[in-house]
């Protein structure tokens, strides 16, 4: 496949950084690892490139408490909060003195095919054995090219369910309705309170166009297999049926006629002020919104509606699984086995635990088998500890993190509800351990954006149902046939 010129710019950058650092060829004596064997014995010291946040890391509780369990001291840099990417690769091709970087999906597949990436998959032979029990062989396809590993994955806190619709419940029993449990009991429901409230029952935000509505028509994720092959859920024909009766929800006063332009603190506002009763609530929103909807009505009750069962009578709901970043090693670094001995020492146990979750007793108390925060201690100490995660422990991080959902009742009481109506009905999106694929990568962004924007047209009226093949058409034209097929060869590979 034919490079981007940036791309081929950066590669010819770090290849003469590389070639051209020690001014001739590496003594005999040096190992290829850029460690020597005076420097063997002695921890180096080591410089970590972060994603931007808003702290200060080489002060922050949590680098302090790494290098205290690890005995190496880190010196942490943030990438600006713009143009990071551009930075980025101005510093890997000058060669900047750095050991580590914690990358997203685009920037590690950048570095890995700029040849910018130290293979790693000796280093975690030598001293990995910590790292090798966190992380499970799944989670290494979305960091390995080529058959090479590149970057460690950090998947995060593993497969769970973030949003669901919610109801107004007080006006269902106002009204004695039942709890709708197909798309056309929920049409009920919602021509039952637009008529007794005289308000749009149905509010969203432009971000918020697929979930429980679209999983009861069969568009659960953003990749879906059919009968072996992969399909975008822009080819699906179920994309039309969902469609439709959003449109017909649009054009019958129940869905808010402002969901194209709303955003999502305007679609909280209008249901919170009792001019929407039906709503879909991220439960990290649940706490601002329940509060605001409460100050406003202290009466007001809410309960999420159960996953809609789809044609065939069953529910099933979509998920993600993806690495949220990659840490990986450049090629110009000269420290590479410290910087994979401090990765690992990071996935030792106990020492990930206290990461995680800090000290019990001073952070953290066990009630019932769970873990909740001691506050304000937890914040205090732990509130930017996942900027300096660089791979979890994939079985125990799951359980640790709802430590952070518990600070607050209403964000714990939504989380754990979600949760339970989605128990056994979870379809994970199969390109969820995915690598960066080019194809993919490349026209990800675009592709999803144009079709969000037509999606939106069609349930608004603005486009008729009956254009969307040649939408379709028009999608697979910039970017989409060459994006479908590089997916299934990836997926016929596996």
């Amino acid at each position: 496949m034919k490079k981007k010129s940036s791309l081929l710019t950066l590669a010819l950058g770090v290849s003469l950084a590389v070639t051209g650092c020690s001014g001739g060829s590496t003594p005999s004596n040096t190992p290829a690892n850029g460690n020597t064997p005076a420097d063997s014995d002695k921890k180096a010291d080591l410089k970590m490139i972060m994603q931007y946040s808003r702290f200060d890391a080489n002060t922050d509780y949590t680098a302090k408490y790494i290098a205290e369990k690890t005995g190496y001291n880190i010196t942490y840099d943030m990438l600006p909060a713009e143009n990071a990417d551009e930075k980025l690769n101005l510093m890997v091709a000058n060669k900047e003195s750095f050991d580590l970087m914690k990358l997203n999906a685009a920037q590690f597949y950048n570095l890995a095919t700029a040849g910018a990436l130290e293979p790693l998959d000796e280093l975690i032979e030598a001293h990995g054995n910590h790292i090798k029990n966190a992380i499970k062989p799944e989670s290494w396809n979305s960091a390995t090219i080529n058959d090479q590993i590149f970057a460690l994955p950090e998947t995060g806190a593993g497969v769970s369910i973030g949003e669901e619709l919610v109801i107004r419940q007080d006006w269902m029993e106002e009204l004695g309705l039942e709890m709708p449990t197909t798309t056309d009991e929920l049409y009920d429901v919602l021509v039952a309170i637009r008529d007794a409230k005289k308000i749009v029952p149905l509010t969203g935000s432009n971000d918020t166009i697929y979930g429980d509505i679209a999983a009861a028509f069969g568009v659960l994720t953003e990749w879906k297999e059919v009968d072996g092959k992969l399909m975008h859920r822009a080819e699906l024909p179920e994309m039309k049926d969902f469609i439709g009766y959003m449109n017909k929800l649009y054009t019958e006063g129940l869905l808010d006629t402002e969901m194209p332009i709303n955003t999502a603190a305007k679609a909280i506002e209008k249901f919170s002020s009792g001019r929407a009763g039906v709503y879909k609530l991220a439960w990290w929103n649940a706490g601002n919104t329940i509060n605001a909807l409460n100050d406003n009505n202290p009466d007001a009750k809410v309960t999420p509606i159960p996953y809609l069962k789809n044609k065939d009578g069953e529910v099933q709901v979509g998920a993600l699984a993806n690495t949220s970043w990659f840490i990986a090693i450049p090629k110009s670094s000269k420290n590479k086995d410290d910087a994979m001995k401090l990765l690992n020492a990071k996935l030792e146990p106990e020492t990930f635990k206290g990461m995680a979750i800090g000290e019990e007793g001073v952070h953290h108390e066990v009630k019932d088998g769970k873990y909740f925060p001691i506050l304000p201690k937890f914040n205090d100490d732990l509130n930017n500890a996942s900027s300096f995660m660089t791979a979890v422990d994939e079985v125990n991080y799951p359980t640790f993190w709802q430590a952070r959902v518990r600070k607050d009742p209403t964000l714990q009481s939504y989380y754990e509800q979600f949760q339970a109506n989605a128990e056994g009905v979870v379809v994970v999106d199969p390109m969820s351990t995915a690598p960066p694929i080019e194809a993919v990568s490349k026209n990800m962004l675009k592709l999803n954006k144009l079709l969000d924007d037509n999606v939106l047209k069609f349930i608004a009226g603005s486009e008729p149902l009956a254009n969307y093949d040649q939408f379709l058409a028009q999608w697979h034209a910039e970017g989409g046939k060459d994006m479908v097929e590089a997916a299934n060869e990836w997926f016929a590979s596996k």
